[in-house]
């Protein structure tokens, strides 16, 4: 990693190499700055150092932010937080959930593809002024399919429970209204609990 960590304070422009190989102090300060406030400038530094048994590991893939504590008017502290490259886990997290994308698309598109399949055979039938009671068998089984391929969705995950009921029951209600309509089912006369 060659890049450099930059980071600005006040004045003055620090460049941290990314494994601590180099720590270099640059003025800001045009040509016309006394040497004064130079000299003011770049004394608060003179102690910054780090530590020898620091990983280089830790700061070799990460990025690096400096901030100042004012102690005194005259003295300055520079705190170094390291925030390294996200964990390996994350990345492994990152490669499951798009495994589980790709596969959640394909069951979802199965699931669409068998319901349109019944949509259109019902509205089919539907249309046709002289259908059989018996073409309703056919669309039976689509519907069969169209349930088995749902519960497994809702099995897996893939789809939660209550959508998967939602499905099914918008099926079984077209499938009524579709025998409703040729009168091949006569729904039961609603009784009044008064």
């Amino acid at each position: 990693m060659a890049s450099a960590v930059n980071c600005c304070l006040s004045s003055s422009c620090f460049t941290l190499q990314s494994k601590l190989k180099s720590l270099s102090l640059k003025n800001n300060y045009n040509s016309s700055s006394s040497s004064y406030a130079l000299h003011q400038n770049f004394s608060a530094f003179k102690t910054l150092s780090f530590s020898n048994n620091l990983s280089h590991n830790l700061f070799s893939k990460g990025n690096l932010s400096f901030s100042t504590i004012a102690l005194k008017p005259t003295r300055f502290s520079v705190v170094c937080e390291a925030a390294p490259k996200k964990a390996d886990s994350a990345a492994k997290r990152a490669r499951q959930a798009e495994k589980r994308r790709i596969y959640n698309k394909a069951r979802k598109s199965e699931v669409k593809t068998r319901m349109k399949k019944v949509l259109e055979a019902l509205d089919g039938l539907r249309k046709k002024p002289d259908a059989q009671a018996e073409e309703i068998f056919s669309i039976e089984k689509l519907i069969a399919e169209a349930y088995s391929v749902i519960d497994k969705a809702v099995k897996v995950g893939t789809l939660h429970r209550n959508t998967g009921a939602r499905r099914k029951s918008r099926l079984a209600r077209r499938k009524k209204a579709v025998e409703i309509h040729h009168g091949w089912y006569t729904p039961a006369p609603a009784e009044n609990a008064a």
